[in-house]
């Protein structure tokens, strides 16, 4: 047995990456002493419910910076104002750990790139460092983290890079002249609520009530179809941190001028599924999403799923131009004319299971250790 630390900066935000997190701590704790490093409100507990992780939240030690929860909460608060701030808690998370990594025999990041001190397994959802040579990075204070946290190009000798789609390991090669090895999220099968013809003409849209997220985007493309004839309701469905609370204020607004459009925040795991399962179409808004949880979930699911025609949401979709979209009108377009065909999915629903990613983090791990 070995101890390891899992890095992660922060559970808060409540999306794609803290279900990495949670499920990499369920692959290990088995075999393994697991300390979480992280700057969180967030308990363990909360979000495995959320996620429907196993772990074993009572055998995760977890360890925050000093004043930790005040941090955390002050960020929350703070992050209207701040802008992005991952790359802030990354470099204060990974200042707690070096206190103590000549105590640990490995560490696994699952919040991007670190330079950290001791051999390390490090899971990428997007380069967080060196924006100067990040596509569409911002955060003007990113030069001065990427000094505090971030690697340089060859200093990889002793880390195992992984990523969560070879989109993301395209980006992270030119950021750092590494190709990490592709290791898509964990998405279990979701059992269908109904067959096909018994589901609801519905749209289920999956993830955080945050700007980037382009909620909004999503009630526009439902007005547009219901403009087109066709008679049908969205639920959108998702956490919504206080960082993001003047977002998802304004969602919930849009929702209520519009008795086809729900909104329910912080459901659990049944609810969703439940939802999933019984209706037809899975809509996400995010361009350039680096995988796209939510996409595979609606696959998962059974479900048609639709996505921005960028980032690694084009590899769950297979490059389909009858899934993949450009802009809101042309989403308008695609959904109006699935209504109207009406056929069930030929996607597999099994594709990014669960027993598959944690094999595979055990694997890498487990080489690392050796």
């Amino acid at each position: 047995m070995a101890r390891v630390a899992v890095v992660h900066n922060t559970l808060d935000f409540q999306g794609g990456a803290d279900a990495v997190c949670l499920s990499v701590c369920e692959a290990l704790q088995r075999e393994h002493d697991v300390t979480l490093f992280t700057l969180s409100e967030t308990s363990l507990e909360t979000l495995a419910r959320r996620f429907g992780v196993g772990l074993d939240v009572d055998g995760i030690d977890v360890r925050s910076p000093r004043g930790g929860s005040t941090t955390a909460k002050a960020l929350s608060t703070a992050a209207p104002l701040l802008g992005p701030q991952l790359p802030l808690r990354s470099v204060l998370v990974r200042r707690s750990f070096e206190l103590e990594a000549d105590t640990f025999d490995l560490a696994v990041s699952t919040a991007n790139e670190f330079d950290f001190s001791v051999p390390s397994v490090q899971y990428v959802h997007y380069p967080q460092f060196h924006a100067d040579r990040v596509p569409d990075a911002s955060g003007a204070l990113n030069r001065l983290w990427s000094r505090l946290a971030g690697p340089d190009r060859g200093s990889f000798e002793d880390v195992t890079m992984l990523a969560n789609s070879s989109w993301t390991a395209d980006v992270f090669a030119g950021v750092y002249g590494v190709e990490p090895t592709v290791v898509h999220p964990p998405v279990d099968p979701i059992e269908p609520q109904a067959d096909w013809d018994d589901r609801e003409d519905g749209v289920v849209v999956v993830g955080r009530i945050a700007p980037d997220k382009r909620i909004l985007d999503a009630v526009e493309v439902v007005d547009g179809v219901r403009e087109r004839g066709h008679d049908v309701h969205l639920h959108v469905v998702g956490a919504a941190p206080r960082s993001y609370r003047q977002y998802a204020d304004r969602v919930e607004a849009a929702a209520a001028e519009r008795p086809y459009v729900t909104v329910e925040r912080d459901v659990p795991r049944a609810r969703l599924e439940e939802l999933l399962g019984a209706h037809k179409y899975g809509l996400n808004l995010k361009p350039r999403e680096h995988f796209g949880m939510s996409v595979a979930e609606y696959v998962a699911a059974g479900m048609i799923a639709f996505a921005p025609d960028s980032g690694g949401q084009r590899e769950i979709l297979g490059g389909r131009d009858d899934r993949l979209f450009g802009s809101v009108d042309e989403a308008i377009g695609l959904l109006g004319a699935a209504i109207e065909r009406d056929q069930p999915p030929e996607t597999p629903s099994d594709r990014f299971g669960r027993s598959r990613f944690r094999a595979a983090i055990r694997d890498h791990v487990d080489r690392a250790l050796d």
